[in-house]
């Protein structure tokens, strides 16, 4: 065997094999998006859509419950993972953008957030072992969180959520909003329930997931002065002069079309009335 040449192959082999791409690095943005493959990575986002903190209407308990806790997750003292939950279009994700926002004005650039699709929650403990190298505070957040029946990616994050041998870095925290409280559908309890040796120790174990986040925040239905409030807010803030009888009239008007009321959409009312009156949103 000739040990020289395929010495020489090697080192060939290794010359057109391209070099492993460097670890993400938390540096040039706010705000990523965590992409696992084909090869992990951290898109920048140089502009995160949010709305600003003081246009948050009729969510003023959860709007200080979460900024309080993400204040004191930007200066280095200990705070709680976060599940927000509740009624749809009340402002949740919203909400997580925009205590980010005012906890990097506080403190600029302490703290980046991160979102995480749904899809890729299995690869949650791979994102925060590239975390724990880093030295900037991250919020991990995931809108719209929920498990459907067959779905095993919630284990990866209730290891997440309960630490493991290495603990959760000190330096993240995770943020997730859901429409439901236990992250689960009913037919997905029953379902454990029912087939279970054990049914209430079935059910315990999904339903403990939600158990592991420290802070619980509710939403819930929007009621029509909130719903005006929350129109009324937008509208002082864009300059849209109209009196206070004609904007309610309209808003209540479209809130009948849509069959319902919320911030989602009170927000897409002021757009559509900032259109038809040729304002720039």
């Amino acid at each position: 065997m000739d040990i020289a040449l395929i010495t020489r192959i090697v080192a060939a082999l290794e010359r057109l094999a391209p070099p492993p791409p460097p670890a993400p690095r938390l540096e040039g943005a706010d705000a990523f998006v965590w992409h696992p493959l084909p090869h992990p990575r951290l898109s920048p986002v140089p502009r995160v859509s949010r709305v600003e903190i003081g246009l948050l209407q009729g969510i003023d308990r959860q709007k200080d419950l979460l900024v309080e806790n993400t204040l004191r997750f930007a200066r280095g003292y200990p705070a709680n993972n976060v599940m927000l939950w509740g009624a749809r279009g009340m402002g949740k994700s919203s909400l997580v953008k925009a205590a980010h926002a005012a906890a990097n004005a506080e403190r600029p650039g302490s703290v980046a957030l991160i979102e995480i699709h749904r899809e890729d929650i299995r690869t949650l403990p791979d994102l925060l072992n590239i975390l724990r190298a880093q030295d900037r505070r991250a919020l991990v957040f995931c809108d719209d969180l929920s498990f459907e029946k067959e779905d095993a990616d919630y284990k990866a994050l209730k290891s997440v959520l309960d630490g493991g041998i290495e603990g959760r870095p000190a330096n993240v925290l995770f943020y997730a909003t859901s429409n439901r409280r236990h992250l689960m559908s009913r037919d997905m309890i029953e379902n454990e329930r029912s087939t279970a040796i054990n049914p209430n120790e079935a059910v315990e174990e999904k339903v403990s997931l939600s158990d592991r986040f420290g802070l619980w925040i509710g939403f819930h239905n929007c009621d029509q002065p909130t719903y005006f409030a929350m129109v009324e807010g937008y509208a002082a803030a864009l300059g849209i002069d109209l009196t206070e009888e004609e904007l309610r009239r309209q808003a209540n008007e479209w809130s009948v079309t849509r069959g319902g009321r919320s911030g989602r959409v009170a927000w897409q009312f002021i757009q559509d009335l900032s259109g038809r009156l040729g304002l720039a949103v």
